[in-house]
């Protein structure tokens, strides 16, 4: 009998996951075929495949949608899709492993034909992208909160003067900038290190970070703009791959335990700052001076060739060296009275974040919910000239984004080149329109909003989703050295506490059980399902707990197809671990994953502090539900007394 692996993993690590073990259980038993499928899911791996079992596999089947460790799999065949196909066509990628239609999975050291090196090629940019999103994801958090802070500080507390907009040194709203300024600085070095991290697991954090801060910062190889965002991801790859080569050198057993701690982050960091100061960084310094020389002389030529020069560089880089040497070039001229050239800084800052924002509002469907979120603080940061807001869309799709915010601070600088649009201060957005620097007001506002347009449009139309593929992560220190042994005692021991502490209680009640013939939308169907249990006396606050299920219903929809949803949240408002169940014979009125109509609607509440009660529920939940026919009979169900006695012993 053939013996295929599988491992499913869907982005929350919840029901899907689930979802696609059992569709693949199901359709190997009806096949003939022996298969065995590790979850990885929102606890943890389960079910994990063993070296013996692994190697006497005839294929891998790899049905997820976030990374997975491929490493193991050295010379077995391959086949890599998202969990969905997983839910939807079991059957056909098992007959893909039947018919051997996937490739030959190799780790660097092994021997490859030509469709091996060609499927390891697409693995490494698969790679190379997951190292950049992990860095990109810290980052994040602090340009939001270094440049919400320094917006704040600038509206209530910022004043126009010939050196710009600033806030008086003894103001209260100073320490408030600061603050975010501080913020901002790590930018650079957390996005290095991450991805170092990424690369190289722990030891590659200092290299990668020291590194950042290195490109971040011009003076250590005599240049004032430094290398930006773009440098720290030349940064962080290098001190990444650095830290790995190290990682991976043989060294005698006694050695072994100071290396991640003491030996790679030094060496490593070493060889790092050293490529940047003397071997990347003079460059750098170089060509920028050249490239202020350049723009210098562009002065008595065609002011609108001048106004796409500037625009393009703005939006390079955002707040990196390209930037800046068109900002202070602005900046400088405004001391000889000559204002239009930071006009065209004032628009083209402001552009990028501001379109990229607007991206996010006009079509959700081309963004994660993350970016979403992203894209209000962006939109935000634009409206008081801070450009850096736009970095973590460049970051993650580079050849994309900065095309289309360059394309957008070209038009605007133009428009306001030709409408005579002058700053007085240095610096840009409409912040400093409000404050009184900005002479031409209207057409400046017309550059911003049809620069911003532009750049928006661009987007959405160069925008398509990236789907997140399983890649190989080449032995990231994941715990992997452990025996298998270790691993199953582990495993089950977690299991059995899980399952005890789940079972000491009851989370099925028949008296949060009813059968609901009213036609319903989402939001009225959880109304009822929060009245019932308030009404049992499981819940203190009917209005928090609602608050805490619509909050995690905006991540992404819990109806998760097949007619079924599983609203889900832990809550201060609830008591204990409690299921309410809703059977509604007309469909609730809900995005769907499939487009069906949920007809059996499971609330989960938890307690605050239950840890992942929840999380094993609706894993517990979802496996049963996957069985045909017991959804049926549930749907079918007359009473809640039958209900009851389908669930009381899942």
């Amino acid at each position: 009998m053939m013996k295929i692996l599988a491992i499913t993993s869907c982005p929350n690590g919840i029901a899907h996951t689930y979802m696609a073990q059992e569709k693949l259980e199901q359709a190997a038993q009806e096949m003939g075929v022996d298969i065995k499928v590790e979850t990885q899911g929102g606890v943890g791996a389960e079910n994990v495949l063993t070296s013996k079992e692994i190697k006497e596999a005839d294929g891998i089947i790899i049905a997820a949608d976030r990374q997975v460790d491929l490493s193991r799999f050295d010379g077995k065949l391959i086949i890599n899709e998202s969990v969905r196909e997983g839910i939807h066509k079991p059957k056909e990628l098992i007959q893909r492993i039947i018919d051997k239609d996937g490739h030959i999975h190799h780790d660097r050291n092994g021997d490859t034909n030509q469709k091996g090196d060609e499927q390891d090629q697409k693995s490494g940019m698969q790679m190379v992208y997951q190292h950049l999103m992990n860095g990109v994801s810290f980052m994040v958090p602090f340009i939001v909160v270094g440049g919400l802070l320094m917006a704040i500080a600038l509206t209530l507390g910022g004043e126009a003067s010939s050196k710009g907009l600033v806030i008086p040194d003894d103001s209260f709203w100073k320490s408030i900038e600061n603050i975010g300024s501080l913020a901002f600085s790590f930018m650079v070095p957390i996005l290095a290190g991450y991805i170092a991290v990424s690369i190289a697991d722990k030891p590659g954090l200092v290299p990668g970070m020291i590194g950042g801060a290195i490109a971040a910062d011009g003076s250590f190889y005599g240049s004032d703009a430094g290398a930006g965002f773009l440098g720290g991801i030349v940064a962080g790859f290098i001190a990444g791959y650095i830290a790995k080569w190290i990682k991976n050198i043989k060294v005698p057993k006694a050695m072994a335990p100071i290396m991640p701690i003491i030996i790679i982050p030094i060496i490593s960091s070493l060889i790092v700052g050293l490529i940047f100061i003397f071997l990347i960084g003079a460059p750098i310094a170089s060509i920028f001076e050249g490239l202020t020389t350049w723009l210098k002389s562009m002065q008595g030529t065609n002011i609108i060739i001048l106004a796409l020069i500037v625009g393009a560089m703005i939006a390079f880089d955002m707040g990196g060296p390209v930037n800046k040497v068109a900002f202070l070039f602005g900046s400088a001229l405004i001391a000889e009275g000559n204002y239009a050239v930071m006009g065209m800084v004032a628009v083209a800052v402001c552009t990028p974040p501001i379109g990229l924002g607007l991206a996010t509002f006009i079509n959700k469907r081309k963004f994660n919910k993350g970016e979403i979120e992203m894209g209000k603080a962006s939109f935000t940061m634009g409206l008081f000239g801070i450009t850096e807001g736009a970095i973590p869309f460049a970051a993650q799709d580079p050849f994309r984004i900065i095309p289309s915010n360059m394309i957008g601070a070209m038009v605007a600088a133009v428009i306001a080149a030709i409408g005579g649009v002058g700053d007085r201060v240095a610096h840009g957005g409409p912040i400093v329109a409000v404050l009184g620097g900005i002479d031409q007001i209207l057409c400046f506002f017309i550059a911003v909003i049809i620069g911003s347009i532009v750049t928006m449009s661009v987007v959405l139309i160069l925008r398509r989703q990236t789907p997140s593929l399983a890649v190989d992560t080449n032995n990231i220190e994941m715990g992997m050295d452990q025996s298998e042994n270790e691993i199953e005692t582990e495993k089950n021991s977690v299991s059995t506490m899980d399952n005890q502490a789940l079972e000491e209680q009851s989370v099925f009640s028949e008296q949060v059980i009813h059968i609901s013939k009213q036609t319903l939308s989402r939001d009225e169907a959880i109304d009822q399902l929060i009245e019932n249990l308030n009404e049992q006396g499981y819940i203190t606050d009917q209005s928090q707990l609602k608050s805490d299920v619509l909050k995690r219903e905006m991540e992404s929809t819990t109806a998760i197809g097949m007619n079924v949803a599983i609203p889900h949240a832990k809550s201060d408002a609830v008591k204990a671990p409690i299921v309410a169940v809703m059977n509604n014979k007309q469909g609730v009125k809900w995005e769907s994953l499939d487009g069906t109509l949920p007809q059996l609607i499971f609330l989960i509440t938890v307690p605050s502090d239950s840890s992942d009660t929840h999380l094993k529920l609706l894993q517990r939940l979802s496996r049963t539900l996957m069985d045909d026919e017991t959804r049926q009979n549930l749907i079918n169900a007359t009473n809640s007394k039958q209900i009851y006695n389908i669930l009381k012993d899942i």
